[in-house]
């Protein structure tokens, strides 16, 4: 049979539009694309960007120039629905949430605008068209160098929520020039190099120089002999500059905003000084303001770094909140109304200076009263904690106060001052917690408790997992919760589906959503509808396969990348995270040593090969973190060296850890490490990932894995190791010797460690780890639950022989997911603090 044909109202043969042709139409007219096609001819969106945006034949555009024709033609697409996203909060004069995060670790753009405007056909066809290699494509595109962790990436599976549900909301952080650092690895050790990630610029930013607005501080700065120096008592202004980037949600419908601000001087710099020859100084001012938001986390031990880092902190509250300002102005008149059309959400304690920046507004702007500015500012503000770690919760020297914002000095002090006097009327003659609860801490040297500062503040503060608030409210800032117990609750964090698993695992959503249908994708709760299929043996055999798919595509990619070789057949076992004792990768590290031993003494042994997985940064000034990545690397060389042991296991710590890279490797991980020193993770996302995709988890009961014990059920997780409390008992009296004296295979390890078993070449190098472990008390506990994690690892083994009992319990853990959507934390913040409306784009 022939093509059939239709006929047109203008006569004109076509032939019918496929159900794939028809959708890509409709979503064309969403997104106000008109008749531009998306490729093929010299008109379409591809070809013209390559043509007028390069000014090049597109048949001689390299991997690059075409990925940034790819990304401006999905801008395109985008576009107009944008600009609707924002006239429409505009024209409701909706409530909007504001987040406002030094970090946002974003990954990479393309490849998650094109899954959630659900342009993933249009692509493939146009991808097919063209001829493109699209994996070569897509790694042109750098992980956007915004964040580090857990809390970055957070963020931005907060945005992507929330635009997802609707919510009129905007994301604040700095245009960092820089990320964290690139990770290489020299002989072993960590090398830092430069993360330059806009250097060939960002497809998807729109800069807004109309919309900058100016920051004044105390001081000046002078560049001398290529290094800042202060110049007290001469005030100075910087300025911010907004670079949007969009937010889509899933369905292409709301697209929110991502807004940057970017450092720079009011001019750009001194002719009179270049007229003369001092080319340097003639720069200075833009040299000196541009470095503020140069880099990502500059190196805060020294007092230079800590400056530049309060800078930071204060740079994006002022830029952010003149922004909301204007625009609550633009709209509205009164400002008791600003706590109904504004919440203002802290990530984390950076920052916290929002709170004294907001009361400068009213105060000396706005000529508010007192008290009607305290008010405001509570009711508009609230505040997450992410952390139990003291040296996580900052405290800023006065000295930086009093030189750069020392208006906020005032205000802070006058809050502190009616805050002692609401506390000593509370509890009176107990001068012990006002010192404790006060926002000014005056030995060994005067700093404001920044924490302190956000909980007074704001009318919310949560944690981010159940154990993490009540270990917050009764023990970290016990004091602050007594006095207001009504403002602290717990939000337990969420990641989105979208990213991590429907663009992640493209074979595991498949085959849930043949299984259940997609509603899963945006209601995460429907995978529960699972359960039931948990013992079926074809979905077994399915699942089975698609874990299998995604450790061959991992180790294909890993071989290709860096030459390493990795067998499939093996379990694949990772950790990987922010390189730190309390997230325990050494005590990981010498359960490795304890398997290895027991293969050198007895060649003979069974066990199911194992492929170890470490990834993670240090940071740089961390030494004892550093060392630990050496001492992997080392560990991983000897096993590798050792043909007694070839076959059944390998080490392999992957540099450059990125969200890029955990796409790959989460998907195709069977065995998740989540051994943080129980009460020590505040929540942990990386274990959400990890069971959302499939993987079981060894762990401490820690963070949200005793939630995720909860949902899917303490047999099908390997908990190990002491509890919260148990660990906080044993402090006063923990001797690591014990473990060392009593147990041979504890024994056994350390002493092939100290034996320079894995240093041969470089002895004595970890003998720090010794002083870590032994001599200095093992603060983090790792001998404590070393036998108890082994055994947990045995019990791994054991189950991984048995193919169809592994897939049951990990489908279970699959279908128990639901509760940590990014979707669900969301919805409990907006019911609970932000209560702030959906806004439905038309």
């Amino acid at each position: 049979m022939g093509t059939k044909v239709v006929k047109t109202t203008e006569g004109v043969r076509v032939p019918p539009r496929t159900p794939e042709e028809w959708r890509a139409s409709e979503l064309l007219k969403q997104y106000g694309c008109g008749p531009i096609p998306f490729v093929g001819s010299e008109n379409a969106l591809y070809e013209r960007h390559l043509v007028f945006d390069r000014v090049i034949d597109p048949k001689v555009a390299t991997a690059r120039e075409r990925f940034e024709a790819v990304a401006h033609s999905i801008r395109d697409v985008l576009a107009q629905r944008w600009v609707l996203t924002g006239t429409t909060y505009e024209k409701t004069n909706a409530k909007r949430v504001y987040y406002l995060s030094m970090e946002f670790l974003l990954g990479r753009t393309l490849t998650n605008n094109i899954t959630n405007l659900l342009l993933s056909p249009l692509v493939q066809d146009a991808v097919k068209e063209k001829g493109l290699d699209w994996l070569k494509l897509i790694e042109e595109e750098p992980d956007a160098g915004l964040g580090n962790g857990g809390l970055g990436r957070l963020a931005a599976c907060f945005l992507d929520s929330m635009a997802t549900m609707e919510l009129p909301a905007t994301g604040y952080g700095l245009r960092y020039e820089y990320g964290m650092f690139k990770q290489s690895i020299v002989d072993g050790w960590q090398k830092e190099h430069p993360d330059n990630w806009i250097r060939m610029g960002d497809p998807w930013e729109v800069a807004r120089p109309v919309e900058m607005v100016e920051v004044k501080l105390g001081c000046s700065f002078k560049l001398v002999a290529g290094s800042v120096q202060v110049l007290p008592g001469r005030p100075s202004t910087l300025i911010g500059i907004p670079f949007d980037r969009p937010v889509v949600g899933y369905g292409g419908k709301t697209i929110n905003t991502l807004r940057l601000w970017a450092a720079a001087a009011p001019n750009y710099f001194d002719f009179q000084e270049f007229g003369m020859g001092d080319f340097v100084g003639a720069l200075g001012n833009t040299l000196e303001a541009e470095s503020i938001t140069r880099v990502l986390y500059p190196d805060d031990s020294t007092t230079v770094g800590k400056g530049l880092r309060f800078v930071q902190e204060y740079f994006l509250v002022a830029c952010s909140l003149a922004d909301i300002v204007r625009r609550f102005q633009r709209f509205n008149k009164d400002w008791e109304q600003l706590p109904e059309k504004a919440a203002i959400q802290l990530n984390d304690t950076h920052p916290s200076l929002v709170v004294a920046e907001l009361m400068r507004i009213l105060l000396d702007d706005a000529h508010l009263g007192w008290d009607q500015a305290w008010e405001l500012t509570k009711k508009t503000l609230a505040y997450t904690n992410h952390t139990l770690l003291p040296e996580a919760l900052e405290k800023w020297p006065v000295d930086l106060y009093e030189m750069l914002i020392p208006r906020h000095l005032e205000i802070i002090y006058e809050i502190n001052r009616r805050f002692l006097d609401e506390v000593r009327l509370r509890f009176p003659g107990d001068d012990g917690r006002a010192a404790r609860i006060s926002l000014v801490e005056e030995a060994p040297q005067r700093k404001i408790r920044m924490a302190n500062l956000a909980i007074v503040g704001s009318h919310s503060t949560n944690g981010v997992a159940a154990i993490h608030s009540e270990l917050l409210r009764t023990t970290t800032v016990k004091d602050l919760a007594e006095m207001y117990p009504e403002r602290f609750s717990n939000k337990t964090n969420g990641v989105t589906p979208r990213r991590w698993l429907l663009l992640a695992n493209p074979p595991l959503a498949r085959t849930i959503t043949e299984a259940i249908g997609d509603g899963w994708i945006t209601d995460l709760s429907q995978l529960s509808r699972l359960k039931p299929l948990a013992g079926d043996k074809a979905f077994q055999d399915a699942f089975r396969e698609c874990t299998r798919e995604c450790k061959t595509l991992f180790a294909d990619w890993l071989k290709k990348t860096s030459g390493q070789e990795v067998d499939p057949d093996t379990i694949f076992d990772s950790q990987v995270k922010r390189i730190h004792e309390y997230k325990r990768q050494l005590l990981n590290a010498l359960r490795i040593i304890v398997t290895y031993n027991r293969l050198r003494a007895n060649p003979k042994l069974e066990i199911v090969p194992r492929t170890f997985f470490f990834a993670g940064k240090a940071a740089p000034a961390y030494r004892l973190a550093k060392l630990i990545i050496k001492f992997i690397n080392n560990l991983a060389e000897t096993i590798d060296g050792d043909p007694a042991v070839r076959g059944k296991i390998k080490v392999l710590f992957l540099p450059e850890y990125n969200v890029s890279l955990a796409e790959r490797l989460i998907p195709a991980t069977d065995v998740s490490n989540q051994i943080s020193t129980a009460g020590y993770e505040a929540s942990g996302t990386s274990n959400m990932k990890f069971m959302m995709n499939g993987a079981l988890t060894v762990g401490t009961r820690d963070g949200a894995t005793i939630e995720m014990a909860e949902e899917a059920g303490e047999e099908n997780l390997f908990l190990f190791g002491l509890a919260v409390n148990q660990v906080e008992n044993s402090r006063e009296w923990y001797n690591p010797h014990w473990h060392y004296d009593n147990e041979p295979e504890t024994r056994a390890a350390l002493d092939l460690i100290f034996s320079d078993y894995f240093s041969r070449n470089e002895p004595g190098i970890f003998a720090p780890i010794r002083d870590t472990l032994l001599t200095n008390g093992d603060h983090y506990m790792h001998l404590a639950d070393l036998t108890s994690y082994c055994r947990a690892q045995e019990a791994v083994g054991a189950l991984y022989a048995d193919p169809r009992e592994w897939a049951r319990k990990a489908i279970l853990n699959v279908a128990s997911c639901g509760k940590f959507s990014s979707d669900r934390t969301i919805a409990e913040y907006n019911r609970d603090i932000w209560k702030a409306e959906p806004c439905p784009i038309p």
